[in-house]
């Protein structure tokens, strides 16, 4: 099977601009592309549009004078669907109720021919859904484009209960053709993208509920020791809270309310209170003009301490003992500690320094500061610290300016557990490797997914490799010790993935303790 050859019509149905957006990515890849709109005229306004961008492409030497004029010359307005009967592919990309697509795609089957693929955009419905009232199922699928779908990369090919083989497998090589990154995908509520970046944004709010730090900081930190592209506030007030939400909400619905997906009553209220972001000109941060950029939360300079003791390992932060002896700190190396077991840092005063581990500091009898899990800690120009209510303001400010002494801005929160790049990061893992092994998309699918359809900086799964199954399955089992609901309850497949870790190699003798 092979792509859809490029003299073959593609059609889109519904104008808005995902449709536009399909409709010029499959022109540029030079299909003749016809447009329908229910509404009377919208198609026309939505050919000159598309004309329009290509317009500026050739202006920004994107695209050639040649290649724009026979594009523009491949796009034709359809007046009424039935003009759309030599399509080999149909994209719906209309209003997100199920019984309006139901109702389109029955209409096609009518005028389309047999070996047509119909196609659905759906962000939230479900695929199987939407062809369960077709005579052919088989040849339904779903092409789930990203939004500005010339400029995003990633394509999510849904495979419906009664979808072929063949029509997801031409789908996804039609989407390649068009120079996508296609991935494959089971119909699933949020399929790949949606199901997995759900704890993005919960944790933020949660955060933001239990006052652990503002929307500024936690957008800080996610971004400058996380890596991520945006924080989760101004990236929910970018897409709209109106429509984050919703998809929050029909997630969480689909999978019949488990608390996992549970959705934000502080997001609520503020889509009730009209603060849906850029679009009402305020959601989590305000974008009136003059209106001054969001600041996060950063301590002000401090002494760095003269020297630090490195006790044991510190695996994911293993970096910062090299990176200190740079700031010119002397570094007192320690071994004592249990092998397997993490270790910390020490301040002069006695004071220790744990990497989160999903407890809250103030769990301990030790007067110890959690700093918080980063992407890659030379880079990284943020760190945050919790510290416990033990531990006095001068051993404090010793901490930051150890961290400010690396370079880094230092960001002072709660003690909340698993702070937030900690928290976030395992929740993001553990829903990456449930969606592996319940058949929703392959571990390489899944992490091309993550990274190309919401920036992420490393896949979750490549992630969660480097960081260990055991120190994931630690910090969430922490988690869910300090929040009994089931939000933190791991999934089995972390387990397994633990417990496989864990286990000696084969004839080999146990090396110390597990963690």
């Amino acid at each position: 099977m092979t792509a859809i050859e490029r003299s073959r019509v593609v059609a889109v149905v519904g104008t808005g601009t995902m449709g536009q957006g399909i409709a010029q990515v499959a022109l540029v890849a030079g299909h003749p592309v016809r447009l329908y709109d229910a509404l009377p005229g919208r198609a026309k306004e939505a050919a000159e549009a598309v004309g329009a961008r290509l317009d500026r492409l050739t202006e920004k030497g994107r695209l050639d004078a040649d290649a724009r004029d026979s594009a523009k010359a491949r796009l034709l307005p359809a007046a009424e669907l039935s003009e759309l009967a030599d399509a080999a592919l149909v994209v719906e990309a209309v209003l997100e109720q199920l019984t309006v697509k139901q109702d389109l795609f029955t209409a096609l089957e009518d005028i389309v021919g047999d070996d047509c693929l119909l196609a659905t955009n759906t962000s939230s419905l479900s695929v199987t859904a939407v062809a369960g009232a077709l005579r052919i199922p088989g040849r339904f699928v779903g092409l789930h484009f990203f939004n500005p779908a010339p400029l995003l990369p990633l394509v999510e090919v849904v495979s419906g209960h009664a979808t072929e083989e063949s029509t997801a497998t031409r789908a996804s090589e039609t989407a390649a053709a068009w120079g996508k990154t296609p991935v494959r995908c089971a119909d699933t509520p949020g399929f790949v993208v949606n199901r997995i970046a759900r704890p993005y944004y919960a944790e933020a709010l949660r955060l933001y509920e239990e006052r652990a730090a503002d929307p500024a900081t936690i957008d800080a930190v996610l971004r400058e020791s996380g890596g991520f592209r945006m924080g989760p506030f101004e990236l929910t007030d970018l897409i709209g809270q109106d429509v984050n939400e919703a998809v929050t909400r029909s997630v969480w619905e689909s999978f019949f309310q488990d608390v996992r997906f549970t959705p934000s009553l502080a997001q609520r209220r503020l889509v009730e209170s009209g603060r849906l972001g850029r679009k009402s000109g305020r959601g989590w941060f305000s974008y009136e003009d003059g209106a001054p950029a969001p600041v996060p939360m950063t301590a002000p300079p401090a002494e760095p301490p003269s020297s630090v003791v490195v006790q044991g390992e510190l695996f994911a932060a293993a970096a910062l003992p090299g990176l200190i002896e740079e700031a010119g700190i002397e570094v007192i190396r320690k071994e004592d500690a249990v092998p397997g077991y993490p270790g910390w840092l020490e301040l002069p005063c006695g004071t220790r320094l744990f990497l989160t581990d999903g407890e809250a500091a103030d769990s301990s009898d030790l007067r110890l500061i959690h700093f918080d899990l980063a992407l890659d800690y030379r880079t990284a120009t943020r760190i945050a610290l919790a510290p416990s209510a033990t531990v006095a303001e001068e051993s404090v400010r010793g901490a930051v300016g150890l961290f400010q002494a690396l370079g880094k801005q230092v960001s002072v929160i709660a003690d909340v557990p698993g702070m937030i790049v900690g928290r976030t990061v395992a929740m993001l893992v553990d829903f990456a490797l449930d969606a592996e092994a319940r058949g929703v998309a392959s571990a390489e699918d899944i992490d091309t997914a993550m990274r190309l359809g919401v920036n992420y900086p490393r896949g979750p799964l490549d992630w969660g490799a480097e960081l260990g199954a055991d120190r994931t399955l630690y910090l969430l089992e922490r988690l869910h010790e300090e929040y009994p609901s089931g939000r933190y309850g791991a999934s089995q497949a972390l387990r397994r993935l633990a417990a496989a870790e864990a286990a000696p190699a084969a004839g080999a003798a146990p090396e110390g303790a597990g963690s």
